[in-house]
């Protein structure tokens, strides 16, 4: 069953500089799909399209069977982690909820998030574990590394139960260890559902069901 089908889709910045032109592809239920190719050839663009985070000036976007300009941007079934994550100063539990409004108190669904993202041996040893403020706009906020806030990061986008998880460089600020860990979980978790990434790493690129490389436009 095809559950994502972008048809021609094309976006420009500029007059004369298309960021995507007239792309076309077609995504089945249960897949992984890793995006490749240089820098400024589309690929987080052709991301923000399909999430609806931006409009294409030409083309469509289809997910289960739904055109993407009429649903909502609060309904649509997709789970994101974008390179330009936010770092809320905010407590754990809730830099995670947030990545579904409505369970943003379920501690529960929380917890499993931070599981499935990776996170919760990182917030175990935090001072007050999901209670801990993190960040540097308080007295007692505490501030994590890169990698650290990607994994809350990605924790966040795992709040979601979506359909469709999009990823646009995960595993930039982790380690091989992390690396690995993560996209063991993403497997299981794309069964029936599916998954498109970024990543310029081998290790990662190697575990998608397909590649799709783009050129620049």
């Amino acid at each position: 069953m095809t559950l994502l089908d972008v048809r021609s889709i094309s976006k420009a910045y500029k007059a004369d500089q298309k960021a995507v032109d007239d792309v076309s592809l077609a995504i089945d239920q249960g897949e992984i799909v890793c995006l490749l190719g240089p820098s400024g050839c589309g690929k987080t663009t052709l991301l923000r399209l399909i999430a609806g985070l931006e409009r294409p000036d030409s083309g469509e976007v289809w997910f289960d069977g739904q055109n993407m300009v009429q649903v909502p941007p609060h309904l649509r079934d997709f789970g994101m982690m974008f390179q330009d994550y936010a770092m809320y100063q905010l407590p754990v539990a809730e830099n995670i909820g947030v990545g579904s409004v409505e369970r943003v108190l379920d501690r529960a669904a929380i917890e499993s998030a931070a599981s499935r993202g990776g996170a919760t041996r990182l917030i175990e040893g935090l001072p007050d574990q999901y209670d801990t403020v993190l960040g540097k706009w308080f007295e007692d906020g505490h501030q994590l590394s890169g990698g650290e806030w990607q994994r809350i990061a990605l924790a966040r986008a795992f709040m979601r139960d979506a359909q469709i998880l999009i990823l646009d460089e995960p595993t930039s600020a982790l380690d091989a260890e992390a690396e690995y860990d993560l996209f063991a979980r993403i497997k299981q978790l794309a069964e029936g559902r599916m998954a498109i990434f970024i990543s310029h790493r081998f290790s990662t690129t190697r575990r998608a069901d397909r590649i799709l490389v783009l050129e620049n436009a």
